[in-house]
């Protein structure tokens, strides 16, 4: 059986200032994902899915601590590397499990349809099938946004702070593997989200960056503000 592995995540939007302060306090201590490309950063698309009910965008709405989404995602608008995803949250920590996709099977789950050629190993992608089957669970949103991360590993601490600007919500989940896609900014202009995933513990040089005036921690996913503020 799988071993999943929970992590702690907190979120903070930021403003312009903000951003400058608290990327100056984690570029002194960390190191940036060597996944980053040469202009400091990579892009993110996400094809997220909820059912009937919107039981996704309700539970995250009404704070349910036990939730979980789906999600098909890609780096770079490159489509040679299509991975499905399912995050969950149990009691305040998040998980992540993941299988790949080939390109067929993405374009299926783009129009609602469950591909017919699931291997074995999906594991994922056959807990999504059944949910479209008996949840109804379909594509309803793209998420698109640019994020420069930051990783710190030092002794027993595994952390990662990523920030992420122009986030993006796009309706025409047709879309998802085209190069270029227009949708809605859901944040302020010059604004961003910081995200915070540790293992066990926080290091004192990671915890000082929450010590802003003005920093508060989010409950509310970039999945829930993209479908919130979609066109």
């Amino acid at each position: 059986m799988e071993e999943i592995h929970y992590r702690h995540e907190y979120k903070y939007p930021l403003t312009h200032g903000q951003i400058l302060i608290e990327s100056a306090k984690i570029s002194a201590v960390a190191q940036k994902d060597a996944h980053v490309g040469e202009d400091g950063f990579y892009n993110i698309r996400s094809l997220y899915f909820d059912d009937y009910d919107d039981s996704c965008y309700m539970d995250n709405e009404n704070g349910v601590d036990n939730r979980e989404k789906y999600r098909i995602r890609i780096y770079n608008h490159n489509a040679q590397r299509i991975t499905l995803e399912l995050k969950q949250k149990i009691r305040g920590k998040t998980s992540k499990r993941s299988c790949p996709l080939t390109l067929d099977q993405c374009r299926k789950l783009m129009k609602g349809l469950i591909p017919d050629d699931i291997r074995p190993d999906q594991q994922v992608l056959h807990k999504l099938a059944y949910l479209m089957g008996v949840r109804l669970m379909r594509p309803v949103v793209i998420v698109d946004y640019d994020r420069v991360p930051y990783i710190y590993r030092v002794n027993d601490a595994n952390v990662r702070v990523t920030f992420d600007s122009n986030i993006t919500s796009v309706s025409d989940v047709g879309a998802f593997l085209d190069e270029k896609i227009y949708g809605r900014g859901v944040l302020g202009v010059g604004h961003a989200l910081m995200e915070v995933k540790f293992d066990s513990f926080l290091p004192d040089e990671i915890y000082s960056l929450l010590q802003l005036d003005g920093l508060t921690a989010s409950t509310f996913s970039k999945y829930y503000l993209c479908r919130k503020f979609k066109v």
